[in-house]
């Protein structure tokens, strides 16, 4: 199951940063999102759906720096279906978010913007100036990494 989606809502815990065993940062971000609509008698309806996304890498980092608890933000990823059995054998699954692009809402709120220092894995050697801005595949992820 994979679908894109893009979500609104508001951080219910401050992101949790974590790294894997071979050092690649992970975010885990709890949201809650709201939709509230006029019903047929004219009175006010809410619903409220939660959703668990993971964030990678230096965007994993910069959001648990950045995000807190209560922040109203924007999420853009796809939906991803996880499956495991427990212990006792019981079938378990749940549909979680990977989140390809995170940042704050600006509809109630602002937000001062810093650029980051943009860190390569190539050695200084085989650096040109023509290589050094253009975006590069990577191949080399440990087995604790998914290739997104």
């Amino acid at each position: 199951m994979s679908s894109n989606i893009t979500l609104i809502g508001n951080l219910v815990d401050d992101p949790e940063l974590r790294f894997t065993p071979s050092g690649v940062a992970m975010a885990k971000i709890r949201m809650a999102v709201n939709r509230r609509w006029r019903g047929q008698d004219g009175e006010w309806q809410e619903n409220t759906s939660f959703f668990t996304g993971t964030i990678w890498r230096e965007q994993a980092e910069q959001a648990a720096e950045s995000l807190q608890k209560g922040a109203r933000v924007i999420v853009t990823g796809r939906l991803e279906q996880r499956s495991w059995e427990t212990e006792q054998g019981e079938k378990r699954s749940v549909v979680e978010v990977q989140v390809d692009e995170i940042g704050p809402s600006l509809r109630w709120a602002t937000a001062t913007v810093n650029k980051t220092q943009r860190q390569d894995n190539w050695s200084e050697g085989n650096r040109s100036a023509e290589a050094a801005s253009a975006p590069s595949a990577r191949d080399d992820y440990g087995p604790d990494e998914a290739p997104f």
